[in-house]
């Protein structure tokens, strides 16, 4: 990624439009609701998210979101992402989804996916995946993300998903309360953790558990920052301001709309490049500032 000629670095966009793999109808009902709750409409595919990146001069982290086992639907493939990012890799970093519930056989695919397709990091949504971070399940799968010395982000708090659907659309929030987040942390301390999203509404577990622990950083995505909870933007500025991360969770955020909003709150100005870019590239491992 060539660093120095990036305005910044969005470390949580989604790979949501397969441009090989024919499109999965099957749970529309999810998109559409996901659709009407952040007010956006057609979907971008892969190749269209790095044009749009590439023109704002804007790095970026990509990666699908496999739940096969809780929703029958199929993913974008990790090997797709991963092509992606090798063939634009001034401005893409790939990072892979496995479902947990997919167990030591999970744990050789994401060997594989390091090993053969130069994966940088692996992203968990435990209310859609339907486990909790925590779990003994997710552990061996957790064992071969930490060999590689990469880094895993997990979704927190709310979800769009599944809002305004009957029953939630079958989904859970209480899995993706950070708090669950501090064992992963403790059991595995030296891979890299990133709690996504301003973690509402347990954002002070969020805090906490970022500030005890070392390894643990939180990414901004999700939400607009003028919506920022006080607390979240006081430790930005201060203790955490090493350890918090640009993201915009395109499409349903873009980044041009996140960053004029980051403009108009009140973060330091020595602080802003760190959030933007010098986080993540310390995170990410990458050379050059």
């Amino acid at each position: 990624m060539n660093v120095q000629d990036l305005i910044a670095i969005d470390v949580h966009t989604h790979a949501e439009v397969s441009c090989r793999a024919p499109a999965d109808d099957y749970g529309r009902e999810f998109d559409e609701a996901a659709s009407k709750y952040f007010k956006v409409g057609r979907r971008p595919t892969i190749l269209e998210t790095v044009a749009h990146y590439r023109e704002r001069r804007v790095g970026f982290v990509m990666f699908p979101v496999d739940a096969e086992f809780g929703t029958g639907r199929t993913r974008v493939p990790n090997e797709e992402v991963a092509q992606a990012a090798a063939q634009n890799s001034d401005i893409m970093i790939a990072f892979a989804s496995i479902d947990p519930h997919k167990g030591l056989m999970g744990a050789r695919e994401a060997r594989r996916l390091i090993a053969e397709f130069g994966v940088r990091g692996f992203k968990f949504h435990p209310t859609v995946q339907g486990f909790f971070p925590n779990d003994r399940m997710a552990y061996p799968l957790y064992e071969a993300i930490a060999e590689a010395k990469l880094p895993a982000i997990f979704h927190s708090g709310h979800s769009g998903i599944g809002t305004g659907m009957r029953g939630g659309g079958g989904l859970r929030l209480k899995y993706s309360n950070p708090i669950h987040i501090d064992d992963v942390a403790v059991d595995f301390p030296d891979m890299s953790i990133v709690i996504a999203h301003p973690s509402w509404p347990w954002q002070d577990e969020a805090l906490s558990v970022c500030l005890h622990k070392p390894n643990v950083y939180i990414d901004l995505s999700g939400w607009s920052p003028k919506y920022f909870a006080p607390q979240l933007v006081q430790y930005a500025n201060t203790q955490l301001k090493h350890k918090v991360l640009f993201g915009s969770d395109f499409p349903l955020i873009t980044p041009e709309r996140w960053l004029a909003d980051f403009e108009k709150i009140e973060i330091k100005p020595e602080v802003r490049p760190l959030i933007l870019k010098q986080n993540a590239v310390k995170l990410l491992g990458l050379a050059g500032a």
